[in-house]
């Protein structure tokens, strides 16, 4: 019951943070303290949801779609709030960031939150160390989308200082994914060989996140070769992010594969 009710004020507070947010798109103006506010909130009860929830279970949230879906949400969470906390300027671009918060946010509300079952291949150091990879890698990878989004508004012009510093962050943060992207398929891959005997078998999963790396590879080499605008950048990145997002919110809960079986 705590962690339910911790869950949904959680929810409430990651709404009032989006609608903070979209109060200031409609006035053009970057996110305020309250949105700002309102997320360190929705993180503060989200920690003691999942802490909750590892207390009760005796395991962490790996499990389950309702428990993949709310650790997720608050990694992404966390990793856009520490942004624009330390640079500032992200605040123009916090309204992108919350479109797939807003998704997950209202998935994970529709969720069966019933305990699920923590299977052998489970119980090694491995899950701890890919797990953490992968989140840094999405999170990262959605600030970069939502810096490289801001144009699109058409609020800036395109060649302000804001807009090209924008850019530098969607391109460095972009950087920081592909490494954290590199080293979750190297661990992933090395865990597949302690699960099954094969470190790579071209299952569903390996092979959409094997696309997932090479399409960030191929924006960020055009990127340095073609040199196309911010708004365009942003969108081979959001490309890239969409690729992500079905492949660790998709793939896993339709595949038949063997790596069906330690999701």
């Amino acid at each position: 019951m705590a962690e339910t009710i911790a869950t949904l004020l959680a929810l409430a507070a990651y709404a009032t943070c989006a609608v903070e947010v979209g109060r200031g798109v409609l006035r053009r103006q970057p996110a305020g303290t309250l949105a700002v506010a309102a997320l360190a909130a929705a993180l503060l009860l989200h920690t003691g949801a999942l802490g909750l929830r590892w207390a009760m279970l005796g395991h962490g949230p790996f499990t389950t779609l309702h428990e993949i879906l709310s650790s997720n949400l608050w990694s992404l969470a966390l990793v856009v709030a520490v942004s624009v906390l330390a640079l500032r300027e992200l605040r123009d671009a916090l309204w992108a960031a919350m479109v797939p918060l807003a998704v997950l946010a209202a998935w994970l509300a529709a969720s069966d939150a019933g305990p699920g079952h923590l299977p052998p291949t489970y119980d090694t150091p491995l899950l701890y160390l890919h797990t953490v990879v992968g989140k840094l890698y999405l999170g990262l990878l959605l600030v970069a989308v939502a810096a490289g989004a801001v144009p699109w508004l058409g609020r800036l012009p395109p060649d302000s200082p804001a807009v090209q510093r924008l850019d530098a962050l969607a391109h460095r943060f972009a950087g920081f994914a592909f490494v954290f992207d590199t080293l979750m398929l190297i661990v992933g891959a090395v865990w597949a060989q302690d699960a099954w005997g094969r470190y790579w078998a071209w299952d569903p999963l390996e092979s959409w996140a094997f696309a997932s790396w090479i399409a960030l590879a191929a924006a960020l080499h055009a990127r340095s070769t073609l040199r196309p605008s911010p708004a365009v950048f942003g969108a081979l990145l959001a490309g890239v992010f969409l690729l992500a997002f079905l492949t660790f919110f998709g793939v896993p809960f339709i595949s038949t594969a063997p790596h069906k079986g330690v999701v």
